[in-house]
């Protein structure tokens, strides 16, 4: 019997080895290139006399910034004025993701209504929105709606006082008295309820599988705190400060600017577009044969739409919705366009003060990014939830 000498393969032929080396080039190669790069950036700073930092954030900042939500004045610091940009730009994105799921679910609905005028419309609005240009569309919405309002002097007084003028939406604000602090904890108290009647009602509904309308009566529990801590407290926890016209101005109340409204408006209006054709195309992927067995066995179009429908097409729907709320949180960037103070907008002004482009461009983006970051983290545990679990 002739002996055979086992052999190893050579490592310059083993698969396995040249995948691996292949990953390390290729990381070595990008790793490489953006050191060229970094290389060439500092190089280029140190022949105009600057180098890397960000200790000049603690300079003043010397400009004033129409809206903000925190103190801020001509002399605070660069840090504190990209904060104010910050937070102009987390209330957009906030306050505009929440009206634009709610508008683009009614219109996704509306879009399978089997009402043809309905059904029409809602498909007219969403090829019309889909098909326009946001910037184009956002200097449109501000030129031609907001800035054409009335002025001051001239301004429409709807019922509850709310002043729609040219300089802003005047509406009714409260103001704290001095029961608000017990009436605050009383909030605070109605919405650990609120929580936990909504955690009992969705393991209620796990074990019993009929799934209540956990969102409705944690709302209601909130709502019946709040309503009765008002008359507990001795007295009005708030005074209602109504809006009024003094010369060329308007004091008191809360006033909306035109900037605010003519961005939220338009990202609202554009983004529930897209997400309207998210939610039809979700309700679609569900078979017709789970609507038939509901009808079969006595669901009405609500109880079919909220228990069998809505919680199989979600698996389809979170995916590109979570798209939808980071371009909307990406686009709030063309505040620039209407001249609301956003966190770019803001970081264009300090650029051009202080000329540190690289820094500053670094910082939006490392921003944006981390909101991007924690948008998709909540998105994909939320689309984990929502999962459809096969037994």
């Amino acid at each position: 019997m002739r002996n055979q000498k086992h052999t190893s393969i050579p490592f310059w032929r083993d698969e396995r080895v040249l995948q691996v080396l292949g990953q390390v080039a290729f990381a070595a190669a990008v790793i490489f290139f953006f050191y060229i790069l970094i290389q060439n950036m500092v190089t280029g700073l140190q022949r105009q006399g600057t180098t890397l930092g960000f200790s000049f954030l603690q300079g003043t900042a010397g400009f004033d910034i129409a809206e903000t939500s925190i103190t801020y004045s001509r002399t605070s610091t660069y840090a504190q004025a990209f904060l104010v940009g910050l937070l102009n730009t987390l209330q957009v994105s906030l306050v505009g993701i929440i009206l634009s799921t709610i508008l683009g679910t009614i219109l996704g609905v509306a879009r399978m209504s089997s009402n043809l005028l309905v059904r029409n419309l809602s498909a007219a609005y969403l090829e019309l929105m889909r098909n326009l240009s946001l910037l184009v569309f956002l200097i449109f919405w501000y030129l031609a709606v907001f800035l054409k309002l009335p002025r001051v002097a001239e301004a429409v007084i709807w019922p509850g006082q709310i002043h729609l003028t040219n300089r802003g939406i005047g509406l009714p604000w409260g103001l704290p008295t001095e029961t608000y602090e017990p009436y605050r904890w009383i909030l605070w108290a109605g919405l650990a309820a609120a929580v936990l009647v909504a955690l009992v009602l969705h393991y209620i509904g796990k074990r019993t599988g009929k799934p209540p309308l956990t969102a409705l009566w944690a709302l209601l529990t909130f709502a019946a705190f709040a309503v009765v801590g008002w008359f507990v407290v001795p007295s009005a926890p708030l005074s209602l400060d109504y809006p009024s016209v003094q010369g060329l101005n308007m004091v008191g109340g809360k006033v909306v600017t035109p900037e605010f409204m003519a961005l939220l408006s338009g990202l609202v209006l554009y983004t529930a577009a897209f997400i309207g054709e998210v939610v039809r195309a979700g309700l679609q992927a569900v078979s017709k044969g789970q609507v038939e067995a509901s009808r079969a066995i006595g669901l009405t179009g609500f109880q079919t739409l909220r228990l069998v429908v809505f919680p199989q097409a979600m698996r389809v729907i979170i995916p590109p919705l979570t798209s939808q709320y980071l371009n909307l949180t990406k686009n709030s960037s063309l505040a620039i366009a209407v001249g609301f103070p956003d966190m770019f907008y803001v970081s264009n002004t300090i650029l051009n003060q202080s000329g540190r482009a690289v820094e500053m461009i670094s910082l939006v983006m490392l921003t944006y990014l981390t909101f991007s970051l924690v948008t998709s983290w909540f998105m994909n545990w939320y689309n984990q939830r929502a999962q459809l679990v096969e037994r």
